[in-house]
């Protein structure tokens, strides 16, 4: 049988699902099965103070070599709480550096599993997405930071009705983003996510669960993070940092940010911070559905057993 040239290329796990699905549960199994290290794909993690908001596994830092990694369960994690919330980590920036990463781990004869629910973040790395080129345009910029959330979601509604159906629709960060290349170019953002060549063969792995199901962990998860202390995280890096930075108008911290400000009850913050997580679970979840290449799991067993004939 001839060997097709994805197969020769190293090896990619990616664990992808909704919020609240279990993937990082998931991919820790498959890590401890077959010797992996695992690489966030999970946008909101990406930044320092925000452990609680963001959902991140706790661990600890250990020096290694001459950087030091996330170890959390035994298992080494990339890309988590390596950036302040002051500087915003870009696609092409998370692509490189997702890139990087694996390779790292490949070349330490290990596997490398990336796992998260942010769409875009997984797709450019799993399907090689060339991403427009485009310069930053601090004008145009300034001008997008002047208007409200919900206008600038509107914007892109009627200008690419295909991405925003896509991202969340608090996701500030995003959508000036493809305001700014669709005003560049005169192309919708969605159409300019052409795929190069690839770089790993890829076996995409989802979480599968009753949408019900994965409303009641959600909700449940809310209600635990605000025990662990979510107000006080938001508080005290809103204070820090002021309360627009893309990283501090995600879930939760964004909700919270109105009640810290005095503009509703904390009960209604946690509604908020429900419903919309509700929400996005489910935008998640059509997203997910498009990918014919996603084999979808119930529990770590199924998916052990296709990582197993995959990884050979």
């Amino acid at each position: 049988m001839e060997v097709s040239a994805k197969s020769k290329l190293p090896k990619l796990i990616a664990i992808v699902g909704p919020t609240a699905s279990g993937k990082t549960d998931l991919a820790v199994a498959l890590a401890k099965k077959f010797r992996g290290e695992v690489i966030s794909a999970d946008s909101r993690q990406f930044y320092r103070g925000t452990d609680i908001g963001s959902d991140i596994i706790p661990g600890k830092w250990v020096k290694r070599g001459s950087r030091k990694v996330y170890l959390a369960r035994g298992v080494p994690h990339h890309l988590i709480a390596f950036r302040s919330p002051a500087q915003p980590v870009t696609v092409a920036e998370f692509q490189a550096l997702a890139r990087r990463r694996a390779r790292e781990i490949i070349g330490r004869g290990r596997v490398p599993i990336l796992a998260g629910g942010s769409g875009l973040y997984l797709r450019v790395v799993t399907d090689d997405f060339v991403i427009p080129r485009v310069p930053p345009q601090p004008r145009f910029r300034r001008r997008m930071d002047a208007i409200s959330t919900a206008a600038l979601y509107r914007r892109l509604v009627r200008l690419d009705p295909d991405y925003a159906g896509r991202i969340s629709a608090g996701n500030r960060r995003y959508m000036i983003r493809a305001l700014e290349v669709i005003g560049a170019t005169g192309q919708p953002f969605s159409a300019q996510q052409a795929t190069g060549q690839p770089v790993f063969d890829v076996l995409k792995l989802g979480v599968k669960r009753p949408r019900p199901q994965i409303y009641r962990r959600v909700e449940a998860r809310v209600d635990e993070m605000i025990r662990r202390g979510l107000v006080k995280e938001a508080d005290r890096l809103g204070r820090r940092h002021g309360r627009q930075l893309p990283a501090l108008t995600a879930l939760g911290h964004r909700q919270l940010g109105a009640y810290l400000r005095g503009q509703i009850p904390l009960e209604e913050a946690v509604r908020q911070i429900k419903r919309d997580t509700r929400r996005f679970a489910k935008r998640q979840l059509t997203w997910f559905r498009r990918d014919k290449d996603i084999r979808w799991v119930k529990n770590a067993s199924a998916a052990e057993k296709i990582a197993a004939d995959f990884l050979g």
